[in-house]
């Protein structure tokens, strides 16, 4: 009976007409979701509804385990499902990518979720103290054509007018950190296996790390932390600290101190074995 089921179920899921199953898998962006089929359907005409009404599991991209893969924004998606299971929208008290969740619903083709995120309905729902940087251009486009006249007078009579950009930077500290390790063969030193680093974590005030690393921070540990609260539970997408260095001094940020710890174990109790080395550096920016 076993094989039989077993038959079943492999020959329905080579046949390219075969329906999908109750239960669907997800990866979008690295992250995994369980959800219905129903609830992926629940928008008629949504790009998920033909995905999974149209199309056969066949001509659908997998990852490696046989889930269905999406390369799109894998932290924003939970709202939109969350939105496809009961067309509600529900965002906590701070949530400062609006526009970017907006996009994600264009991309989904969910038009009533895009029109509730648009900036011309939610000019008036102050959720967030940071604003995303297309309502920061839409602010600045009307604050021009309300004071255009008075801007131009200050322009002729005292010069250049200063960028709006540069006198809202807030000054504060960032710390980045890394926890690495090495290992060192008995004999020798072709044999090392030199530091990896695992994770670049973000510690400070959640407004300051979103302006510096945006698209790059993963706040999966941290999501709904507002914008005027610090944490230590962010990391960044990538693992090269360069490229790290290079947002910070973008963003007008620099090194005002470092420190690092290092500990050496052997793998057994045999003192002849490797060495592994770890090791844990921070290093402090500032913005004044």
């Amino acid at each position: 009976m076993a094989l039989a089921g077993t038959e079943r179920g492999a020959s329905s899921c080579g046949d390219p007409a075969a329906p999908f199953p109750e239960i669907i898998e997800l990866n979008v962006g690295g992250q995994v979701y369980v959800t219905r089929h129903k609830t992926l359907v629940a928008v008629p005409d949504s790009l998920l509804w033909t995905m999974f009404s149209k199309k056969s599991p066949r001509e659908l991209a997998r990852d490696s385990k046989g889930r269905y893969f999406l390369d799109r924004d894998g932290f924003l998606f939970r709202y939109v499902l969350d939105y496809l299971r009961d067309l509600n929208l529900v965002l906590p008290d701070y949530f400062p990518e609006k526009s970017r969740l907006q996009r994600e619903a264009d991309f989904y083709q969910l038009r009533d979720l895009a029109k509730r995120l648009s900036p011309r309905l939610s000019k008036d729902n102050s959720i967030s103290e940071d604003i995303s940087q297309s309502d920061a251009e839409d602010g600045a486009q009307q604050c021009c054509s309300s004071s255009g006249a008075d801007t131009l007078r200050t322009a002729a009579a005292g010069g250049a007018v200063r960028s709006p950009s540069l006198d809202s930077r807030k000054s504060g500290y960032i710390t980045v950190g890394y926890r690495g390790s090495y290992t060192i063969g008995r004999d020798i030193q072709t044999d090392a296996k030199f530091r990896r680093v695992a994770r670049i974590t973000v510690c400070g005030k959640t407004s300051l790390a979103k302006e510096v690393f945006g698209e790059t921070l993963n706040e999966s540990r941290d999501p709904d932390r507002p914008p005027e609260r610090y944490t230590s539970r962010y990391y960044l997408k990538y693992n090269f600290l360069e490229q790290a260095f290079d947002k910070l001094t973008e963003a007008g940020f620099h090194m005002v101190a470092c420190s690092s710890t290092g500990t050496c174990a052997y793998t057994s109790n045999d003192p002849n074995e490797d060495k592994v080395w770890t090791s844990y550096t921070e290093y402090v920016f500032c913005r004044d």
